[in-house]
């Protein structure tokens, strides 16, 4: 009978989380292949030499109750005969957009114009401390949209901080900040702010006019706040078809 093992981690390192994997891609490309659990088990063990790996292993990856670390995504998108950035889900940070590009760190450090280790302390902390231009050049590498790089460099808090304030007071004084914070079209940011403000405004406008003060008063309002990253990069998308 397999056992499920994993190697323990080296010690005092903490342990990366794993990218987000996609189970049915995993399962859709191994079926494609003909393959089955134990035969991917076997590619990564003799191939790429991950003699951990077990057949259990592939059916909870597939199942998602489970998901591989690093270097078993990798030696898995081998196995299956495509990339990894296949049978990884929506990336979050900036190691899974570099995960999900199949770059090593030192590629992109190197791309970038920085140091690999001063990359991988961004990389792990979650803070980007690099130029803009350093950042137009990773958005370039990785394939991100402005929205991507935003987050990945940390400015999303600091971006739903000024958005909050706009809608719920007068947009006009938010303006300048956010164009400091994003490179959008002067104009076309104010479009975007005036319409977050009406909708918004709106929102607790019809609020008050049902009656107010029941348990649901502002709930409208509260979760459009909630989602207002979201909501933002929505309706500039809609502004700039």
């Amino acid at each position: 009978m397999w056992v499920v093992r994993r190697p323990p981690a080296p010690p005092n390192r903490p342990v990366p989380a794993p990218p987000p994997f996609d189970p049915t891609a995993a399962r859709r490309l191994r079926a494609g292949l003909g393959m089955g659990p134990e035969h991917v088990a076997y590619g990564m063990r003799a191939s790429y030499g991950l003699f951990h790996v077990t057949p259990e292993h592939v059916i909870a990856w597939e199942r998602g109750v489970a998901a591989p670390s690093t270097p078993e995504l990798k030696a898995l998108a081998g196995v299956l005969w495509c990339s990894p950035g296949e049978l990884i889900g929506r990336p979050r940070t900036l190691r899974e957009h570099r995960l999900a590009r199949g770059f090593a760190p030192e590629d992109v450090a190197r791309a970038v114009g920085l140091e690999p280790l001063a990359y991988l302390r961004m990389e792990e902390g979650g803070g980007w401390h690099g130029t803009e231009r350093q950042a137009a050049a990773l958005a370039g590498l990785l394939d991100l949209s402005l929205a991507d790089l935003v987050t990945v460099t940390g400015r999303e808090p600091r971006l739903a901080e000024l958005l909050r304030g706009a809608v719920t007071t007068r947009w006009q004084a938010y303006t300048r900040p956010l164009a400091k914070l994003l490179p959008l079209d002067r104009r076309l940011l104010e479009d975007v702010l005036q319409e977050l403000h009406l909708d918004y405004q709106g929102r607790m406008t019809a609020t008050l006019s049902r009656g107010g003060g029941g348990a649901g008063a502002g709930e409208g309002g509260r979760e459009f706040l909630d989602r207002i990253v979201q909501n933002f990069w929505t309706t500039v998308e809609a502004y700039s078809v």
